[in-house]
């Protein structure tokens, strides 16, 4: 059978058009990044788009407390790896003592930035780091900028939480009272400070681990370096993006040819089904009257440029967690980061 040269064009134009799908959206990968000789391959998915495909792999760091993909069920970020990697994101969610000061915190990360470079192939890395993660990720972009794209931070308290004041306040107070000398805790600061360091080890494992390789955990330290006296001296030496003072807007969005971003909410209780905000309920009381998503404020959010302060979500509902249950008839957490995300590929990052 002869076919015509117009018919020879209609079928060519018919095989590339089933083809497109193939060529111009590929696979997406996350990572867990908790094994100790690497990044283990969590899920591969075929992207249904190119909106959130970034030249360089996002990396996602928890904050206290925090774990990467627990038990291989529950994702820290939870469905944030899934949304994006529709768009074509390649994702390594990393994992950091749990319960530690944000100096050693980072400087874990920073070598797991290393392996991930290594394993992605891509010389930088956009950077998010949730609550004390945005600690870390702005230690990560102090000391070696090479490796990093672009910074977000999440909910994190670059000045300090005021709920993290008010528990050392009431660690030393109480083990003074009792008798203790300064730096010495009584029985139930140390039951409290045990239970964190029990915690940080069962993220550890959780996290993928090895029990005979958890990382080393503080529970003290981790209280204090989110406090306003440690963070004032952390923002002396790693002073990039910041405010000059509290509750002002940073002046510098862009530092050593990194762009700066954050993000964070307002409000404790956004879910009445979600038994955690009633928690954080009780923990925004430290703050008085200060806009604050139950551990952190408003204010102390701010880092280069601020894409909103004022979500409808607290702490919890900025990783889209407990399990999804967020503000209602507000923006999905997941469609945040995502638009974050597209912000960073039209830059070409």
């Amino acid at each position: 059978m002869k076919l015509s040269l117009a018919s020879m064009s209609a079928i060519a134009a018919s095989a590339m058009l089933f083809t497109l799908p193939a060529t111009s959206a590929q696979a997406a990968n996350y990572y867990n990044c908790a094994n100790a000789t690497g990044c283990k391959l969590v899920n591969q998915q075929r992207a249904t788009s190119n909106h959130t495909a970034t030249q360089y792999p996002v990396v996602m760091a928890h904050g206290l407390g925090g774990w990467t993909r627990l038990f291989g069920v529950v994702d820290y970020w939870y469905g944030i790896p899934q949304t994006l990697m529709q768009g074509g994101t390649e994702v390594y969610a990393t994992k950091t003592s749990a319960v530690h000061d944000s100096e050693y915190r980072g400087e874990q990360l920073l070598q797991q930035v290393r392996t991930i470079s290594a394993i992605s192939g891509k010389p930088k890395v956009n950077l998010f780091g949730h609550s004390h993660g945005g600690h870390d990720i702005r230690y990560v972009a102090a000391i070696a900028p090479e490796l990093v794209a672009s910074v977000t931070a999440v909910s994190s308290p670059g000045q300090g939480s005021k709920m993290a004041d008010w528990v050392v306040k009431m660690v030393t107070e109480g083990s003074a009272k009792d008798g203790y000398a300064p730096g010495e805790f009584n029985l139930g600061s140390q039951a409290a400070l045990g239970f964190f360091h029990f915690v940080g080890g069962f993220m550890d494992a959780g996290s993928g681990v090895p029990l005979n390789q958890l990382q080393e955990q503080d529970g003290w330290k981790a209280v204090v370096a989110l406090t306003t006296d440690y963070t004032k001296g952390f923002n002396k030496k790693f002073p990039a993006a910041m405010p000059t003072k509290y509750c002002g807007m940073p002046a510098d969005t862009k530092v050593n040819g990194i762009p700066y971003y954050s993000f964070s909410g307002v409000g404790q209780v956004t879910n009445g089904l979600d038994p955690s905000d009633y928690m954080l309920a009780l923990t925004s009381l430290s703050f008085g009257d200060e806009p604050n998503d139950g551990l952190v404020s408003k204010c102390s959010s701010r880092l280069g440029y601020v894409i909103r302060d004022d979500y409808k979500m607290n702490h919890l509902d900025s990783v889209n967690q407990a399990f999804g249950l967020t503000a209602w008839l507000q923006p999905d957490p997941k469609s945040i980061y995502r638009t974050q995300v597209n912000r960073l590929r039209t830059a070409g990052l």
